[in-house]
């Protein structure tokens, strides 16, 4: 469904209900459509919201002079989460948006109770080799580009249906959100505000990562936060929502279960002193 945020229309795929909300983001170049099979498991729980970032998927995309920064992915997210007003949800962040989830997070917004990460941009300049910037910029559009950018990010073999829509989605990203990711977003430095995150942060990689390998999570992300899980699977490249949904689902479940009864435990001990 469309949804007009902040001027942009942004599409947002719904499904499941419960008391707390699970707001999915993707990676650069994806879309909201990666994390259906992930939504499909976790409907009967948890109400759960996948975003199309601007100029991404079938969200608009605005002129190049619009705001595509990670603030501005920030901004649009919590005024969705104020068009619904969400009180108690989960941020659920791929590669390019786990940058977006450190800075949603870093401002405290209220309701936000955990930070589940998927291979996450760094909170510094993230490691893209020059020359590898450079084939990103210049294969834009192009389907060849595309196959061999899918190559290089994954690692369990996927259908040729999944196949057939990770290149459908490189290929519909809009220019401007393309060049402003790697000309820009990519390359800011937000690791002054990690100290403000207040929430549990759960990292999992893909052990065979081959864009963000997981020795980039321990040198420049969890020297950051003030705490953090970390957990690998193994025989995974970078694409886990698409390569192994069932065990990324498995993989959130336990986590999403541990917060649920910290949160009991919590209400528990102030049952028992008073508060």
């Amino acid at each position: 469904m469309i949804h007009n945020i902040n001027g942009v229309n942004l599409n947002v795929l719904e499904k499941g209900q419960g008391s707390t909300t699970l707001i999915f983001l993707h990676y650069f170049g994806g879309s909201a459509l990666e994390w259906q099979s992930v939504m499909d498991q976790l409907a009967e729980k948890y109400r759960c919201m996948a975003v199309d970032l601007r100029g991404h998927g079938d969200s608009e995309a605005p002129a190049s002079g619009s705001d595509y920064s990670v603030d501005g992915m920030v901004d649009d997210v919590l005024a969705l989460l104020n068009t619904f007003n969400l009180k108690n949800f989960v941020l659920v962040a791929h590669s390019m948006s786990g940058k977006v989830a450190f800075a949603l997070a870093a401002r405290q917004p209220d309701g936000l109770q955990a930070l589940i990460l998927v291979s996450p941009s760094p909170p510094v300049p993230e490691p893209i080799p020059d020359d590898e910037r450079q084939k990103l910029l210049q294969g834009y559009g192009q389907r060849a580009a595309a196959e061999q950018t899918l190559k290089n990010i994954t690692e369990s073999p996927v259908s040729e249906a999944v196949r057939e829509q990770i290149i459908a989605d490189d290929l519909r990203t809009a220019k401007p959100a393309w060049d402003a990711w790697l000309l820009k977003g990519s390359k800011e430095n937000i690791a002054n505000r990690m100290a403000t995150i207040s929430v549990p942060v759960h990292i999992v990689v893909g052990a065979e990562d081959r864009a963000l390998p997981p020795d980039v999570q321990h040198r420049m992300v969890l020297p950051y936060l003030k705490s953090a899980s970390f957990d690998s699977i193994e025989k995974a490249g970078h694409l886990l929502p698409w390569e192994i949904p069932e065990q990324l689902t498995l993989f959130m479940q336990k986590k999403l279960d541990t917060l649920v009864q910290d949160k009991t435990n919590v209400l528990s001990l102030c049952s028992q002193s008073g508060v």
